[in-house]
């Protein structure tokens, strides 16, 4: 009997539990954005008296002593980050949809994003990311070393046509960076596996915080046969099954139909009534965009076809790539055009 209350009034502190736990993430959140808010007003404060009365080094550093010897051990307002809190104004003042977005994440994390992105598009894409995922800032510097905001954009503007086919596959990139699994450069698939099951935590991080594992070596059986998916994920936001199989070779064709079947079961087997239907990923070493191309062109299953590299990208390569990309696109937007005008 007293097993049985002890029990009870365990559960029933879990859910007190749960409202501290409520109340505190509020709380921080609440003095967060009035953080945020203050160095935005300094900010705006000194960007006017720079402009008005010319306000230099000397001025500003006389600014930060007095506000430094009227609150006695009070952080944060160094010559130094008065200059960003300026920055930071300066930065996002004449946009209104970004401003809001600041209040959303840490002073450090607002630091990051504006002293490396260098467009309002990828400071807006940090920005939400951080936010919905709460990234801390070793999370979100790991993102931005790893340029994830060019990889993405590579990937929606090279899979636009594939993800049309289930809102499952854009949560998927065509590129992941594991530079985090200290694994020898010929390395075997099971190498891979085992790597990516150790370094859980940072494999998440690179394919979004909405990814929970499933199973490693995820066994499905077909008649009297036994399968095994490399990798089984759960989407929570899309609510879908996300199965990955690891190639250490170039993508092949055939790896398709591996991937296909292995869809098929996970849906009349295993996916629940309420979920969506499965997507799956081949992750591979290498891969031809061509070959791709025709592979995935008569295929209707929810595929997507990725490479992996084991070092972080460089930042300049991408960036062209995505600029090739965004023209080519444009070029046929305008030939689109001038056949509708020709009609």
């Amino acid at each position: 009997m007293s097993e049985n209350i002890r029990l009870n009034n365990t559960n029933a502190f879990d859910e007190v539990i749960s409202i501290i736990e409520t109340a505190r993430a509020k709380a921080f959140s609440a003095v967060n954005r009035e953080l945020i808010n203050m160095y935005w007003d300094i900010g705006l404060y000194v960007s006017k008296k720079v402009k008005t009365e010319k306000w230099g080094k000397s001025t500003v550093k006389e600014f930060s002593d007095f506000v430094q010897s009227h609150y006695e051990g009070i952080k944060g307002f160094s010559p130094q980050n008065i200059w960003r809190m300026k920055q930071f104004y300066e930065t996002y003042c004449e946009n209104e949809k970004l401003s809001a977005l600041l209040r959303e994440i840490s002073w450090t994390n607002n630091l990051t994003i504006m002293s490396r992105a260098k467009s309002d598009e990828e400071r807006e894409f940090y920005l939400l990311l951080s936010a919905k995922n709460n990234y801390s800032s070793r999370e979100l510097e790991r993102q931005v070393d790893s340029v994830l905001f060019e990889r993405t954009m590579i990937s929606n503007e090279q899979n636009q046509l594939f993800i049309e086919r289930s809102t499952g596959l854009s949560a998927l990139r065509d590129s992941y960076v594991l530079e985090f699994l200290d694994i020898p450069e010929r390395h075997k698939e099971k190498e891979l596996r085992k790597a990516i099951i150790s370094n859980l935590c940072k494999f998440i991080l690179e394919f979004g915080k909405d990814f929970t594992l499933v199973g490693e070596e995820y066994r499905v059986q077909v008649g009297n046969k036994d399968f095994s998916i490399d990798l089984l994920l759960y989407n929570r936001d899309l609510h879908c099954l996300v199965a990955i199989e690891l190639k250490v070779t170039d993508f092949k064709p055939e790896h398709l139909g591996k991937l296909e079947f292995y869809l098929e079961a996970l849906d009349r087997d295993v996916k629940k009534p309420n979920e969506n239907p499965s997507v799956g990923l081949i992750l591979c070493a290498k891969k031809d965009d061509t070959v791709v191309e025709y592979a995935l062109s008569r295929s209707m299953s929810p595929a997507l076809i990725a490479d992996y590299q084991t070092h972080l990208p460089q930042k300049a390569l991408l960036q062209n790539k995505l600029r090739e990309l965004r023209k080519l696109a444009e070029a046929e937007g305008l030939d689109s055009e001038n056949e509708g005008d020709e009609g």
